[in-house]
């Protein structure tokens, strides 16, 4: 049976990191199924943190090796949970 794998990252500042993560993402982006992006929003304010929540597939390396980069900017956090 196959696993999945669930990679939340978290941006802070979105504003700021957002092209950063986009080319990360671009680059390994063979392994991404799945991609949901979220922040805050109103009419008044745009939050500053985003999240986005990532179905991979793929090696255990290409996982890490995506998450790893993805770790190297300042204000990213991953978290990574298989099932």
């Amino acid at each position: 049976m196959d696993k999945t794998v669930i990679m939340g990252i978290s941006i802070e500042p979105r504003n700021t990191h957002a092209p950063e993560v986009q080319e990360i993402l671009t680059r390994h982006g063979c392994i991404i199924k799945t991609r949901i992006g979220m922040h805050e929003t109103s009419e008044k304010d745009c939050s500053h943190k985003g999240i986005i929540l990532l179905n991979l597939c793929g090696k255990d390396e290409d996982v890490k090796t995506l998450g790893k980069d993805l770790e190297d900017i300042q204000g990213v956090t991953v978290k990574t949970m298989e099932m």
